[in-house]
C-alpha cells in the first residue's frame, strides 16, 4: 500500500467515525434561548378591557415576556407599593398616586409618562328619564348617587370638585354613597341600587345598562391624567421599560381610543 492510499484510507476511516459517533467540534451550535419575564403592572381599574385588549398584541412579537394586571383603585394600589407588595409597572388614574411614589424614591427615574387621558360624566340607568345635568342631583327623586371614595379613588377626588365647584355638594352629600373602586360606582348604577353615579366616559362606554346625561366641565375638576412608571424594586426592569414604550406606541393607542380614552 504506497503512501497516498495510505492517508486515503485513514481518511475514509476518520470520516466514518465521526458520522458514527459525532463530534462536538462541529455539532451545530444551539441558538441562545430568549429570557423569559413575567411583569405585573397594577393598573387603575378603568384600564382593564383597554390593558387586556392590548396585551395579546404586545405578545405577539414578545411572546417570552408574560404580562399579569392587578388592577384596583389607584390610591390602594398605591399603598400596596409603599407596602413592598410586588409591581413592575404601575399605571394610575389620576398624578398624586404616581407623584407620592415618586417622591419616595420607588420609581425608576426617567420612565414616568402619561398614557392618556379621560373624563367624568354623570351616568344613570338607561331607563331613566328626567335627568339632563348635575343639578338635578338635589331633587328629592334622586335617593342615592354613586361615587368613588375621594381619598382613594380618583374619579371619587373628581367627582368631589365637581360637586363642590358646582355649589351642590351640601345639599346631595346625605345621598352619597361611596365606591372603592370606579366599576363599583358603574355596578351600582347598573343595578338600579343608584338613581345615578359619576364615573369616566371609557366607564360608560363599556355598558348597555346606563346612560351618560352629560360630561364634566374640564374648568371643574384636576385634569383626568394617567400617569406609568417603572417601579424600582422590580426584577424585570428592562422588559418594564419596553412594555412601557409599547404602551405609548400607535397600536396600544388605537386600542386606547376606542375605549374613549383621550391620546395624544
Amino acid at each position: 500500500m504506497n503512501r497516498r492510499r495510505v492517508f486515503v484510507f485513514i481518511g475514509i476511516a476518520i470520516t466514518s467515525l465521526l458520522l458514527t459517533t459525532g463530534s462536538p467540534s462541529i455539532a451545530p451550535t444551539p441558538a441562545i434561548a430568549q429570557s423569559n419575564a413575567n411583569l405585573l403592572v397594577s393598573a387603575a381599574a378603568s384600564l382593564k378591557e383597554a390593558l387586556e385588549e392590548i396585551k395579546p398584541l404586545y405578545q405577539k412579537s414578545k411572546p417570552n415576556i408574560n404580562i399579569s394586571y392587578n388592577f384596583g383603585a389607584s390610591g390602594a394600589l398605591q399603598q400596596q407599593i409603599e407596602q413592598g407588595a410586588p409591581a413592575d409597572i404601575f399605571i394610575s388614574a389620576a398624578r398624586r398616586q404616581v407623584d407620592t411614589l415618586e417622591q419616595k424614591g420607588l420609581l425608576v427615574p426617567g420612565t414616568r409618562t402619561n398614557l392618556a387621558n379621560n373624563r367624568l360624566v354623570l351616568i344613570v340607568p338607561k331607563n331613566t328619564v328626567g335627568i339632563t345635568s348635575f343639578y338635578n342631583l338635589a331633587d328629592a327623586k334622586i335617593k342615592k348617587i354613586a361615587m368613588g371614595e375621594p381619598r382613594s379613588v380618583p374619579a371619587g377626588q373628581y367627582a368631589d370638585q365637581v360637586l363642590k365647584k358646582l355649589g351642590i355638594f351640601d345639599q346631595v352629600k346625605s345621598k352619597l354613597v361611596l365606591g372603592n373602586n370606579v366599576r363599583q360606582v358603574l355596578a351600582a348604577v347598573e343595578s338600579g341600587n343608584a338613581d345615578a353615579g359619576l364615573v369616566y366616559v371609557t366607564d360608560a362606554k363599556i355598558s348597555n345598562k346606563v346612560k351618560v346625561v352629560v360630561a364634566a366641565d374640564d374648568k371643574y375638576h384636576s385634569a383626568i391624567v394617567y400617569p406609568m412608571a417603572v417601579i424600582k424594586s422590580s426584577k424585570n426592569v428592562p422588559a418594564a421599560k419596553e412594555f412601557i414604550e409599547f404602551l405609548s406606541g400607535n397600536q396600544a393607542k388605537s386600542v386606547l381610543a376606542k375605549y374613549g380614552f383621550i391620546v395624544r
